[in-house]
């Protein structure tokens, strides 16, 4: 007889069914995935450590835990504490570099990572044994091509509103074109630095540009397919980035990519069958380089056809959900 699959309890932070971030969307779709799989899953919410100390001692001997890194921030030491009872398996959307991570991360049966980049991370930094960690990288469901606008002035940039995510380095960037047609659409939340957002504010208009940027919030996920549908050109100046999952959206759309060529964001970009790059990579932290690589986009429509191509080719062979979830299925077993 076939055992029964084993339960996996996934840990994942408060609210995250509603709030719009890649590491919610993530959880979200991977947990899909796996009840797709036949995997029992049991969903526990943490806002604290408190709520980490007080949820394991109700755990069987032996469970399976799929600790989302945010909640595992935040209660290292309360999760370390428990490895030896539990089968705990950090799922690594970025490292935090808090204290005792790194002990949780040594100690885990196993660990998922979002990126190549951040299993090679964690081996460097953390000396986390290579071997037990599991690359999942998310994946994206694939939509029609964008028709593009024969201009590629509609710029989008999805990202939350933080610094680390550089949108002061897009508005410097986009200050020193505004001899060319463009519109820049930033979509993200609003709440998490309003002072930052402030600084946004004031910086478009001191550079006389902000009747052509729009900082419109944030958009539930089943909403940005019409975002990207309408956008010429992805624009992601991160400071740093594990992976970059509003990437592979953009390219699901056939729509290329400008970004700091940070972390994961090579990985996610990727080239086409062909072996063409869907898209610009820069330095980061330069907005000078950013405004180059724009204002050749902006300029140059055969360059914009070339990209366009790419992206087109780079749509087809974009990792799925269903592959993400097998992944982690096997990083869970593993842990067994």
């Amino acid at each position: 007889m076939t055992p029964e699959p084993v339960t996996v309890h996934l840990l994942v932070p408060a609210g995250f069914a509603d709030r719009p971030s890649g590491g919610n969307v993530y959880d979200r779709r991977l947990r899909t995935g796996l009840i797709g799989l036949g995997r029992p899953v049991v969903t526990h919410e943490a806002a604290s450590a408190g709520d980490v100390a007080r949820l394991l001692p109700s755990l069987p001997d032996g469970a399976v835990v799929l600790v989302d890194s945010l909640v595992a921030s935040w209660a290292a030491a309360e999760l370390t504490a428990a490895v030896t009872r539990l089968r705990c398996v950090p799922l690594v959307h970025m490292a935090f570099e808090k204290p005792g991570e790194r002990e949780l991360l040594v100690a885990s049966a196993a660990v998922v990572t979002t990126s190549a980049w951040t299993r090679r991370w964690l081996h460097e930094a953390y000396g986390v044994d290579a071997a037990r960690v599991h690359v999942a990288v998310p994946g994206v469901e694939v939509a029609d091509p964008a028709a593009g606008s024969e201009a590629g002035g509609e710029l989008l940039c999805v990202a939350s509103v933080v610094r680390a995510k550089g949108h002061d380095l897009l508005l410097h960037a986009l200050a020193g074109l505004t001899d060319l047609d463009w519109r820049c659409t930033l979509v993200g939340p609003l709440d998490l630095d309003p002072d930052f957002v402030d600084e946004l504010h004031k910086t478009a208009a001191d550079a006389g540009i902000a009747d052509r940027v729009v900082l419109a919030g944030p958009l539930a996920h089943d909403a940005l397919p019409s975002a990207y549908a309408a956008a010429d050109l992805l624009v992601l100046p991160s400071r740093a980035e594990s992976y970059g999952m509003v990437v592979t959206e953009a390219l699901a759309h056939a729509v290329p990519v400008v970004a700091s060529a940070v972390g994961g964001v090579p990985e996610a970009l990727g080239h086409g069958d062909d072996g063409s790059t869907p898209g610009l990579l820069v330095r980061p932290g330069d907005p000078a380089a950013l405004a180059g690589a724009l204002r050749r986009w902006l300029e140059d429509p055969r360059r914009r056809r070339r990209l366009r191509r790419s992206a087109g080719l780079r749509r087809l062979t974009l990792p799925t959900w269903s592959r993400t979830a097998a992944q982690v299925d096997a990083a869970l077993e593993a842990a067994r």
